[in-house]
């Protein structure tokens, strides 16, 4: 149910991008407290991105999710930024992040919906 999509205009190896949705979708069950075997997690890297008029090294994260705790987004913000910040070293006031709370009829998972 969970999906973590990160787009950033680092340029990064194959590997690395991989190192990095494996990170990303373990922490994002972890804070969610949902099993892995439903999140998905992909990362767009090298994507043309300015933040405050510059190309220095930014990210965009989308996390949606059904159930998404809206009370929990602060803390929610703070680990995400933390782990992006440090898998791919960016500057965290260089994140934006935002929070999708999903409907469970406009889900849908192996042919049907949630």
């Amino acid at each position: 149910m969970p999906c973590i999509i990160i787009r950033t205009n680092q340029s990064l190896t194959k590997d690395k991008q991989l190192e990095c949705c494996r990170s990303i979708s373990a922490k994002t069950a972890g804070i969610l407290a949902k099993p892995e075997s439903y999140v998905m997690s992909l990362l767009e890297a090298q994507v043309s991105m300015t933040m405050s008029g510059t190309t220095e090294p930014a990210a965009y994260i989308e996390l949606k999710s059904i159930n998404l705790p809206e009370d929990k987004t602060s803390e929610l913000s703070s680990e995400l930024c933390q782990q992006i910040s440090k898998l791919l070293e960016i500057n965290p006031n260089r994140i934006y992040i935002e929070f999708s709370n999903a409907q469970r009829h406009l889900w849908g998972w192996d042919g049907r919906t949630f």
